[in-house]
């Protein structure tokens, strides 16, 4: 395994460059905001949180390519017939490209696919991954999956009150049969515009971004977001994982697109201002690692459960408290790996965090 930096890069942007938000968003009700020639901005509503997606449309000649679905409901459903008869002039839906597996990026994605008859693209990581996790949690939970979260310090009864919860998810969606895999570096050529995917990982396990470099567009997905950090997590599924690493090389990599470039993201408002943004996301993980440290130097040896307390200080509903805590296991991994950090098993069968030095 490569071994991690010794702390994240901190890149100092461009000097001039600032976040601006050079468009207004689209109202949640089919309306569009056109970015450039052919390329719209939409935006599905949410009834969470979290209140909206943005997907986009890509005019190609003789139809439409649409990147992201939106959640499964029929509200959703709805508007994405209202959008087709309000923006696509009479022309048909010719592909569904996916940038990842989460299921408000891809929960219409078999819907549409069957309904229109055209195909899905996606990286193989991801359409796996979606394929895996098809369904609600099993009950009785599986050895391995309990042992996860016990092992991390959280109480049997929250593990049972958050799995309770998930399984009782509204917005699970029928899965694909098929799709036409994305690779890094491919190019897709869209509308005129040769559109290079570039993957991203941490988020997810093959997040595929676009970049056209002549036009200087990134359709990010979750991989850059303006205000908010997309969630990094180590799961049950792979417990040894370092996912924070894979996402800080993730963003060196998007620090090397070009300077300009406007960003179209899945969450938030469409901005410019990338390696200012790539810059704030490398100084904020620093401080969460400054937050776990202080918090193991003050402790003496932590949970991970005990260690998310620092890390999340406001309430959290169930399912807030499982990406919570895979945040922080992600936060502590990525110290274990860099050697900063050790890790016991204890004879209560916890896993203990503490300093290394």
């Amino acid at each position: 395994m490569a071994e991690p930096r010794s702390a994240p890069r901190a890149q100092t942007p461009p000097v001039d460059e600032q976040i601006e938000f050079p468009h207004e968003a689209p109202t949640p009700d089919g309306a569009a905001v056109t970015l450039a020639p052919g390329v719209l901005w939409v935006r599905m509503p949410m009834p969470m949180q979290l209140d909206h997606i943005n997907v986009y449309l890509l005019r190609d000649g003789d139809g439409w390519f649409i990147v992201d679905t939106g959640l499964n409901t029929e509200r959703t459903r709805a508007l994405w017939d209202e959008v087709m008869a309000r923006h696509f002039d009479g022309l048909p839906l010719k592909g569904v490209i996916c940038t990842h597996f989460h299921y408000d990026h891809a929960g219409l994605s078999a819907w549409l696919t069957e309904r229109h008859a055209v195909p899905l693209y996606m990286t193989h990581g991801e359409y796996y991954t979606m394929r895996t996790l098809a369904g609600p949690p099993p009950e009785p939970l599986p050895g391995s999956l309990l042992q996860f979260y016990l092992r991390a310090g959280m109480p049997r009864e929250r593990v049972d009150e958050m799995f309770a919860k998930l399984r009782r998810d509204p917005f699970m969606p029928p899965q694909p049969r098929a799709f036409s895999r994305l690779r890094e570096a491919q190019v897709l050529t869209i509308g005129g515009r040769a559109w290079r995917v570039v993957i991203g990982e941490g988020h997810s396990p093959e997040h595929a971004c676009l970049y056209c470099e002549s036009d200087r567009l990134l359709i990010a997905g979750d991989q850059l977001l303006p205000r908010i950090t997309s969630n990094v997590l180590v799961t049950d599924i792979e417990p040894e994982a370092n996912p924070l690493q894979l996402w800080l090389d993730s963003l060196d990599r998007l620090a090397c697109l070009a300077p300009g470039t406007l960003v179209l993201p899945s969450h938030e408002r469409v901005f410019s201002g990338l390696h200012r943004r790539v810059h704030e996301l490398q100084v904020h993980h620093q401080g969460q690692f400054d937050i776990v440290r202080d918090h193991l130097q003050a402790s003496g040896a932590s949970t991970a459960f005990e260690a998310k307390a620092r890390l999340f200080s406001r309430p959290l509903s169930a399912v807030e408290d499982m990406m919570a805590l895979g945040e922080t296991i992600a936060h502590l991994s990525w110290l274990r790996y860099a050697g900063q950090v050790r890790r016991v098993l204890d004879d209560d069968g916890m896993y203990r965090f503490s300093l290394a030095n």
